[in-house]
């Protein structure tokens, strides 16, 4: 290859950005494979994630294979793997990160103009044909479908990897409850690769220099140039322009897309693929969905063939077999496994959507309505209760989005209900996965806030409750209200003798057994990162208390799941 580090790319305002670039060493002009993020260029994979990749390489050996591996990165491609391919690839360090100086604000709109400006620079250079992609996980993925919106004219096609596309849906408020995760991510992988840390992070392998900027700052002059992300967070708890301006034009989003989802990522990392897939304008659009952890099956074989075939048709023009390719790859989740299985839509047209009705009285969930009423009660901010279906006298599959319609009344003036969609073997021990970030996750999880009840009429399904977040309504103590939740699109094929259940909790799920695994700066209990623990957020006067669900007669609470028959039923 041949590699130059640090190259400029000035922006629109004098700021100077700095990229590396890996290229083919015989003159020509390829296409572009763009990244740029806050993880700081410098810092490669194995040293900053060192855990991470040990494990992902020993369980997966061929992400290693037919690369020296010298230049990997977190969450970007390789550019070993694709240079030789005919690729250009380029990593641009964010503005106030790493080696590019300046205010350091994720995915605020300077940034996506960054972004914009880095794709133009990138089309427009002598070796360059003229056609961008974008191509990363998570944070490379999530500012893809905002720039989208703006639509750089090099851009040419976007492959967005478990990226989150709405901020304060998906990311920050989940339900209108603040995660706490985008401030402990702050904190622990964006703020040490800060351009001025200087002397106080990593000297970069391959160039010798400091990989968050020449210069060392004070702790104060650092603070004055990035923004703060908690403050920002808590003063936006509803979903105001500051949220909105962070949000993609979907129908401005027209290019060529590939969206992987990970069924197991749920505080982050599937609903905005989903949303992309279903809600873009463009007319030439993907959807693949697997499990495992966040960054393996980008980087595998499997991972890596399918966004080369991709783009090579979309960034080379080859007439290749991605012609056949299926609108939609779903990698179908059993209890000991997953099955590849084409689709042409999401979500799938031959879907049942089959409601199963909540019983307070003997803690029940069947088909048939219940006729009388009943109440259980439990502590605002304990464990909840759970429903259960009785065993299944036959293979059930339930894959795609998922409802629960409830009806909540709350001793105080507001209520955060917590609801997990479990399975449990014949045993009761539940089946949990190796999720994006927790190897103990549940089936599906969804979030809702009862002062957040609110429906926004024009993007409401029954599948999918979409909530307005734009007022809080407090509650009538005592008072019975009606909530529709969105429970995350989910699938597992359940067998024969085992059964489901409903979970409605007053606080994050915890699975029994906490990994030994280590993590970055997070336990894993269940929810990896994606805990709701904020003390400013829930306040115990408000959300203490107890909370009573409501079932049978007049409130008809039920669970909405998304029945698969077989294809040839």
């Amino acid at each position: 290859m041949r590699v130059e580090w640090d190259v400029p790319i000035t922006m629109d305002d004098g700021v100077v950005l700095r990229a590396d670039v890996f290229r083919p060493r015989q003159e020509g002009k390829y296409p572009v494979i763009l990244s740029y993020g806050a993880y700081g260029k410098g810092v490669s994979f194995q040293e900053g994630f060192a855990q991470q990749w040990t494990m992902m390489v020993a369980e997966h050996p061929d992400v290693a294979e037919g690369s020296s591996n010298e230049y990997q990165n977190w969450e970007v491609t390789d550019p070993e793997k694709w240079v030789p391919s005919g690729y250009a690839c380029v990593r641009v360090d964010s503005r106030g990160a790493g080696r590019s100086p300046g205010y350091l604000d994720p995915w605020s709109p300077r940034e996506t103009r960054d972004l914009y400006l880095s794709i133009e620079w990138a089309g427009s250079q002598p070796w360059s044909n003229g056609k961008v992609g974008l191509l990363g996980i998570s944070y490379y993925a999530m500012n893809q479908w905002q720039v989208a919106s703006l639509q750089p004219p090099h851009l040419a096609a976007i492959i967005p990897w478990e990226g989150a596309a709405d901020m304060y849906r998906d990311l920050t408020y989940h339900g209108g409850i603040l995660s706490d995760f985008c401030i402990g991510w702050f904190r622990n992988t964006v703020m040490p690769v800060q351009h001025g840390v200087g002397k106080r992070s990593r000297i970069d392998l391959h160039t010798g220099e400091l990989v968050a900027g020449p210069e060392t700052l004070s702790d104060e002059e650092l603070r004055e140039k990035r923004t703060d992300s908690e403050r920002d967070i808590l003063a936006h708890p509803l979903d105001d322009s500051y949220w909105r301006e962070r949000l993609p034009d979907w129908s401005k989003v027209t290019v060529p897309m590939l969206s992987a989802a990970n069924w197991g990522g749920q505080g982050l990392h599937p609903r905005g693929n989903f949303e992309g897939f279903m809600r873009a304008a463009s007319q030439h659009k993907w959807l693949e969905v697997h499990g495992g952890e966040h960054w393996v099956s980008f980087y595998t074989r499997y991972g890596v063939t399918l966004q080369k075939r991709f783009f090579d048709h979309f960034l080379k023009g080859l007439d290749n077999d991605w012609k056949r390719q299926p609108p939609v790859v779903l990698q179908v989740r059993t209890v000991d496994g997953f099955v590849q299985r084409a689709e042409n839509e999401w979500p799938l047209a031959r879907t049942r959507w089959t409601r199963f009705y909540l019983d307070a009285e003997d803690f029940s969930v069947s088909r048939a309505p219940v006729k009388h009423g009943c109440t259980v009660e439990y502590e605002a901010l304990g464990d909840g209760t759970t429903f259960l279906m009785p065993p299944l006298k036959e293979t059930m599959e339930i894959t795609g989005p998922v409802a629960a319609k409830l009806f909540v009344s709350s001793s105080t003036t507001d209520a955060d209900l917590f609801v997990v969609l479990r399975v449990f073997a014949p045993d009761m021990r539940e089946v949990v996965f190796r999720g994006a970030q927790d190897p103990h996750t549940p089936i599906a999880q969804g979030w809702l806030r009862a002062s957040h009840r609110k429906l926004d009429p024009q993007l409401s399904t029954d599948y999918r409750p979409y909530h307005s977040h734009a007022s809080v309504e407090p509650l009538s103590p005592g008072d019975v209200y009606e909530l529709d939740v969105e429970i995350l699109p989910t699938s597992i094929v359940v067998p024969a003798g085992y059964r489901i259940g409903l979970t409605v909790r007053g606080k994050d799920y915890e699975y029994p057994e906490e990994s030994t695994q280590q993590s970055y700066w997070y336990k894993m209990k269940g929810c990896g990162p994606f805990t709701h623990t904020h003390p400013k957020d829930r306040p115990e006067g408000i959300f203490g208390g107890n909370v009573a669900l409501h079932t049978g007669s007049s409130n008809a609470a039920y669970l909405l799941l998304p029945i698969i028959p077989p294809k040839d039923e």
